[in-house]
């Protein structure tokens, strides 16, 4: 097994955070090391996480704590499966969406919301999140903004009804953000 190195950002920017060093590290090594590509989708499966470990420890993401490791993993796995290249811009609500052609109406696509909006909890929320990733990478032509989905489910167990809001409001509206910067304000 090679050891995974992580790059270092570059002096001229301002240093990415964790979670933009993580996406675009894991990206970095997937396309590089097709042999941890392959153990990242297998660790979509909670019987098999395990073998995204030793990528999440040399990110220094605690292990044992499921709440810190859980979204890490799930991400990486997805990153994984989607085979991006990039990371995207499509926010989580959008995606949703755009599986359906943008029909707000449709039964299917609210159905998928309101189960996502309806975890009580951080194991649960990535265990439905798992085969919706599927789902928007075989329907939706763009990549996801695997970065704010990230830093979103990091505070998922701290404060889950604002990240359930926001992905309500990027379904079923304009995002708060491009809303204020349309209208001027």
């Amino acid at each position: 097994m090679e050891p995974i190195q992580i790059q270092e950002p570059s002096a001229d920017k301002a240093a990415p955070d964790r979670a933009e060093r993580f996406v675009s590290g894991v990206i970095q090594q997937c396309l590089q090391n097709k042999g941890l590509a392959a153990r990242l989708r297998r660790a979509d499966n909670p019987a098999t996480e395990y073998q995204s470990w030793e990528l999440l420890a040399s990110y220094g993401i605690d292990l044992e704590k499921e709440w810190q490791r859980l979204p890490f993993v799930t991400v990486a796995a997805a990153l994984a499966k989607a085979k991006v290249e990039r990371n995207g811009s499509l926010s989580l609500g959008r995606a949703l969406l755009a599986c359906y052609e943008n029909d707000r109406e449709s039964d299917q696509a609210k159905a998928r919301l309101r189960r996502v909006l309806a975890c009580d909890d951080l194991p649960e929320l990535c265990r439905i999140l798992r085969p919706l990733f599927s789902l928007i990478d075989s329907k939706v032509g763009q990549p996801l903004d695997y970065i704010r989905l990230l830093k979103q489910l990091n505070r998922f167990s701290y404060n889950s009804q604002q990240i359930k809001a926001q992905w309500a409001q990027e379904f079923y509206g304009q995002p708060l953000a491009e809303a204020a910067t349309e209208d001027g304000i």
